[in-house]
């Protein structure tokens, strides 16, 4: 995707983000994921990697967890800061990859599939590198993340209507490159009055490769759940919650 940089994403989606991912925010979604976070900071540091507009590091620090972020968009952290409270989280631009953080945290976390915003396997393993030296005795990485499902693509492409309304309809336009596990997206969404492009590229991960990641990296698999209620991760599983440890 020509000009697709790692801030693109967040730059470009900033304004609406909150708008269009809002049932995300709506208490019986957060709430059962702030449950699990905060149990797994217990009373040490979180940081969010990939913290955006807050969704999931507000309510968090609203429960007493001392939260940090990592974001490649100062859009989306403007956001952040125009909210209650987004003022007292501190919020590190850049990417995390790099996991470029002072001190130890109790539970490093990244949600919403953005762990796949790492645009290679090289970041990738890089990241989960980071977060080894980032995390405290005892210290947990959590990740969010789709079970990639490659049945979704005809001829490598991928058309799917999202909003049908009679003042407004999105559509999702996707190509997958199955070699190096990429898929490139626009959301468009359009209106009487404009064509709005949201441009999205990610670098899927198969669970298991995940798993190697983090043995790379000095760590092991503690947990696999196909949702936050901690229910099984099945073959049949959409996404996993997967949650590893230092060795």
């Amino acid at each position: 995707m020509k000009g697709f940089e790692e801030s693109t994403y967040g730059d470009r989606i900033a304004e609406v983000y909150d708008e269009i991912h809002g049932s995300l925010g709506s208490p019986e979604r957060v709430d059962p994921v702030v449950d699990v976070l905060a149990s797994l900071a217990g009373g040490g540091r979180a940081l969010e990697l990939g913290i955006g507009t807050g969704r999931v590091a507000l309510p968090l620090a609203a429960r007493g967890v001392e939260v940090h972020g990592i974001d490649a968009s100062a859009a989306m952290v403007e956001k952040l800061l125009q909210k209650p409270g987004g003022d007292r989280i501190p919020v590190t631009l850049g990417d995390f990859a790099d996991v470029d953080v002072a001190g130890h945290h109790s539970l490093v976390y990244v949600v919403f599939n953005t762990f796949f915003a790492l645009l290679n396997q090289e970041a990738q393993v890089r990241c989960f590198g980071n977060v080894a030296r980032r995390l405290s005795d005892g210290g947990v990485f959590l990740i969010e993340a789709f079970s990639p499902d490659l049945t979704r693509f005809v001829r490598g492409q991928n058309i799917q209507a999202g909003l049908v309304e009679t003042d407004r309809v999105s559509i999702d336009l996707s190509r997958h490159d199955p070699v190096e596990q990429t898929v490139a997206s626009s959301h468009v969404y359009i209106t009487e009055r404009e064509v709005r492009l949201y441009p999205v590229k990610l670098r899927y991960a198969w669970p298991s490769e995940l798993d190697l990641m983090a043995r790379l990296a000095g760590m092991r698999l503690r947990s696999r759940w196909s949702d936050w209620q901690g229910n099984p991760f099945t073959a049949s599983s959409a996404n996993h919650v997967s949650t590893y440890e230092l060795r």
